[in-house]
């Protein structure tokens, strides 16, 4: 893990929290995120604290409002998942502009959509203020398998490669006058991914090779030493404790 690797999710800012350490923000929001789904979904105003802190977060990172919600439409799937549950759920109904809808189902649509888009931003958050090259770092002083760290480094690496590939296939394609307008060209279409994963497995055998005859033993060197100091995980811990209050006076009011 030398080289840095860029990536559209990624802001580059100066702030208290881009200088914070990769594990620490790692640890911060899956803590964060653990509160926000330990919290009962009857507890409404709870949640809106919850997007308070992560707004003021955003703010702290310089994080733009429209910057986050542009990334957040990765959980547009699951927004059709909730709002279909008050139709089809079973149990008591109760009629909403003339339509009858499942209260077990406005429920659990509204745990869906509150829990699941806290957690997108959290996740979008950190995403935003952390490079994937840091992020690896994070897992790896986070003590992850470190085999899972290598394949998710590999994959980061590697999926550029394979979409340059890609897309060099397809201009010579158009090159050649070839423009896919119907399922009778699909079989093209096939041949080329055929092609391309042919193409990224001989890759991956050359690097392996080139990494065995450079010493690779089935672990790889750590460059960075990233250590954090108590002050760092104090601040780090400023948003999931701050969550974990709020829970507190959920469950105790």
């Amino acid at each position: 893990m030398g080289a840095g690797h860029a990536h559209k999710l990624y802001r580059h800012a100066h702030t208290p929290v881009h200088a914070l350490p990769p594990h620490c923000k790692l640890a911060a929001t899956f803590a964060f995120v653990l509160v926000v789904v330990s919290t009962p979904r009857e507890a409404v105003w709870a949640f809106g604290a919850y997007a308070v802190l992560i707004a003021a977060a955003a703010a702290v990172a310089r994080i733009p409002a429209g910057f986050l919600l542009r990334r957040m439409l990765i959980e547009i799937p699951f927004v059709a998942f909730a709002v279909l549950m008050p139709f089809v759920a079973q149990g008591e109904r109760v009629e909403v502009l003339g339509m009858s809808l499942s209260v077990s189902g406005l429920w659990g649509a509204w745990n869906v959509l509150a829990k699941g888009t806290l957690g997108v931003a959290a996740s979008v958050l950190l995403a935003s203020t952390t490079e994937l090259r840091a992020l690896l770092l994070g897992l790896q002083r986070l003590k992850l398998p470190p085999l899972l760290v290598q394949i998710a480094s590999f994959m980061i690496r590697y999926g550029d490669v394979i979409g340059d590939e890609l897309r060099r296939m397809s201009i010579a394609r158009r090159s050649r006058g070839f423009e896919a307008r119907g399922i009778r060209h699909w079989g093209v279409l096939a041949k080329t991914a055929g092609a391309l994963f042919i193409r990224s497995y001989e890759r991956g055998e050359r690097v392996y090779l080139a990494m065995v005859s450079r010493g690779y033993a089935g672990s790889m060197p750590v460059i960075d030493e990233v250590a954090a100091t108590p002050t760092e995980w104090a601040r780090a811990s400023a948003l999931p404790v701050t969550a974990l209050a709020v829970l507190a006076v959920c469950l105790l009011g």
